[in-house]
């Protein structure tokens, strides 16, 4: 789908930048290689996101060559699996445990990646199925560090090569309106 048909979607109720309505997490991916200095920019934007004392919790462990995604297959849930195996770059996002506000500003990381990735005509897709202890084991990744999410990198591609199942789903979503996740002085339930 292209960005003008996006536009027409997607629509923010007060003025923003294009951008938010920009990034969306397809499935498809292209093969299409993403070059070291455009993949290391994103990584550079998500390193200048707000952190609590300025304790930069996350940290990245990635999968751009063909054996290191391989790896990362290993623990990846069958139904993500089949449409993340031609994503060119699979990264892992963890977080110390030792700073309060770790998932929260590794949350915060991961934001600046996926919008420097739509900005630079990247797509992103996080999953949250795989199977974290295999990871953990796989990748060896300290008990001091809590596993965020997976998230796949790369050019989109041709939805028709999603299985069919998948191509139904492959269009950004809309919001609920913002009304309904603000509430002023305190909490009520709808």
């Amino acid at each position: 789908m292209s960005t003008t048909d996006m536009k027409y979607q997607r629509k923010a109720d007060y003025d923003i930048d294009p951008v938010y309505l920009d990034r969306w997490s397809p499935r498809s991916f292209s093969e299409k290689e993403v070059t070291e200095g455009v993949l290391m920019s994103l990584f550079e934007a998500a390193r200048w996101a707000p952190s609590a004392m300025n304790m930069q919790p996350w940290r990245f462990i990635v999968a751009s060559n063909q054996e290191d995604r391989e790896t990362f297959h290993s623990f990846i849930m069958e139904g993500n699996l089949k449409w993340c195996k031609t994503a060119p770059v699979l990264t892992v996002i963890i977080s110390d445990k030792q700073d309060g506000t770790h998932a929260f500003d590794a949350g915060a990381a991961w934001g600046f990646l996926a919008l420097e990735a739509s900005r630079k005509g990247l797509i992103t897709h996080p999953m949250g199925g795989f199977h974290k202890d295999k990871a953990r084991e796989v990748l060896n990744i300290p008990d001091e560090y809590d596993i965020q999410a997976l998230v796949a990198i790369g050019y989109q591609g041709d939805k028709s090569k999603l299985p069919e199942d998948l191509q139904e789903r492959e269009q950004p979503s809309d919001r609920r309106p913002i009304k309904e996740s603000i509430f002023e002085g305190s909490f009520r339930h709808s």
